[in-house]
């Protein structure tokens, strides 16, 4: 789920989409699922049954296929490399890793395409984050035609 987060920040997708593919997939494998969790578990009572192999089906089934499409997108992407400018709409910043949480990483804000879209940039950027104006990106298209972030500068 770590590497589909990383894969998610460098696409240009709504969020629903993915939690779309994981629930739907959660959906159709957990009735495929139901007898192996019968046989394996002694469960009282049918709810919780169903709730255990429903969860476990979305988690497992369902982020594998939710992977499965992110990766296609982005490593079966075109090679045609585009370049574009712009605005900064909104700044804000994430906490560092684990015993760094003071190296602050900025995050910027763009309206991309119609899509809001966060962008998240090395800790280094964060003493002058308020004097960059705009974002130039270079992207390409995935896929299944979600755009994929190749680099990011700050302007």
């Amino acid at each position: 789920m770590i590497w589909e987060v990383k894969i998610y920040r460098l696409t240009v997708i709504d969020l629903i989409i993915p939690l779309s593919i994981v629930l739907f997939i959660g959906i159709i494998s957990t009735p495929l699922a139901l007898n192996d969790f019968q046989n394996l578990f002694n469960y009282n009572r049918k709810f919780n049954l169903y709730f255990w192999t429903f969860i476990q089906s979305t988690f497992s089934w369902g982020f594998i296929f939710c992977s499965i499409f992110m990766l296609s997108n982005y490593y079966l992407a075109s090679t045609d490399i585009k370049t574009k400018n712009y605005a900064i709409a909104d700044r804000s910043s994430l906490p560092g890793r684990k015993y760094h949480r003071e190296e602050r990483k900025p995050t910027f804000k763009i309206d991309y395409n119609g899509k809001e879209k966060e962008l998240v940039f090395h800790p280094k950027f964060y003493d002058k984050m308020d004097s960059y104006k705009n974002i130039e990106l270079k992207v390409k298209e995935g896929f299944f035609g979600f755009d994929i972030l190749i680099s990011q500068t700050l302007n």
